[in-house]
């Protein structure tokens, strides 16, 4: 009976704790894991590395909620044959079913809201046991770490995605918390989720279209692409080489025409080759890391999708507020 005891708390608590720690890092703020990693806090940065490797924790919590499920299963199992020993399976099935809330309040239900409610204190307090069962279950991680890949290659997605998806969502409480402390006003908190909703949607939705966006020619003159950039109200334009097929060079900035006294085109400067699934903060960050370029838009293929400008970005990202 004291084997039966002991296998049935060990299963509760392995349930609690991978239950438990599933809905802690999915609620836990990474920012204050990293300032406290920064620290030295070797827990934080334990953490930290565990969070940002989805897969691994995906998969460690899938096991170990098999293995405490198993466990569980075996202690109720061997009290019914000893209870039991002449009544077949039936008193075992009824054992589980008899214990099945028992599992759900105490494995599932009780830890998952303590979790909620205090994310960081009960993460840290668990991570020496969440620590070794993930380097004990490794091996069987390894498996299901190169299924996932193989299924990321088949269906061309990226675990990219749901960092960001969860990194966006800690920033919009984090916003949350701001405001109800009183740091952050109403208007200030609705920009900042607004710019937040915008910035993580990939740039070919905001690309101003090949066929839409006049191009000049290396073969025209400066009068004729202040002209064009005068009629169209463009401060910035693709330019096209026409001697060996048609084909971009660079781009002209409307101002530095202007400005130069040479009745030549200057030479055309180097545009930035962005990804129309690249975010559209990531875009508009390489934009100014260049003196605000014209972004020029391609598949994965290199086919042009078309251009983009960081006041262009900008000035989405003030709609969206």
């Amino acid at each position: 009976m004291i084997l039966i005891g002991t296998l049935l708390v060990v299963g509760l608590l392995l349930s609690a704790l991978f239950s438990g720690s599933e809905t802690g890092f999915y609620r836990v703020t990474r920012i204050r894991l990293a300032t406290e990693a920064l620290s030295g806090d070797w827990t934080s940065r334990a953490l930290l590395w565990l969070a940002n490797q989805p897969t691994l924790f995906i998969a460690t919590t899938l096991i170990g909620n098999n293995l405490a499920n198993y466990v569980t299963s075996l202690a109720v199992v061997m009290a019914s044959q000893h209870w039991f020993p002449n009544g077949g399976t039936l008193p075992s099935v009824f054992g589980l079913i008899l214990i099945a809330p028992l599992v759900f309040i105490l494995g599932e239900l009780l830890p998952k809201n303590l979790f909620f409610d205090a994310p960081n204190r009960l993460l840290k307090r668990c991570a020496p046991p969440l620590l070794v069962c993930t380097c004990l279950f490794a091996p069987i991680s390894g498996v299901l770490w190169a299924f996932s890949r193989l299924l990321q290659l088949l269906t061309d997605t990226s675990p990219q995605e749901l960092r960001l998806t969860l990194a966006r969502r800690e920033l919009a409480e984090l916003l949350t918390e701001g405001h109800e402390e009183g740091i952050l006003r109403p208007a200030q908190q609705s920009l900042a989720q607004a710019m937040l909703s915008v910035a993580g949607k990939p740039i070919r939705n905001f690309v101003t279209e090949t066929g839409h966006l006049v191009r000049v020619t290396t073969t025209m003159s400066k009068s004729d692409v202040l002209r064009i950039a005068q009629r169209h109200g463009r401060t910035l334009l693709p330019v096209e080489e026409t001697r060996q097929g048609r084909r971009l060079v660079g781009f002209l900035r409307t101002v530095e025409l202007y400005l130069e006294d040479s009745p030549s085109l200057p030479t055309p400067q180097p545009m930035i080759s962005l990804l129309d699934h690249q975010s559209c903060l990531s875009a508009l960050r390489m934009l100014n890391q260049t003196e605000d370029s014209l972004g020029h838009v391609v598949d994965d293929q290199g086919k042009t999708i078309g251009f983009v400008t960081g006041r262009e970005l900008r000035m989405e990202l003030l709609r969206a507020s």
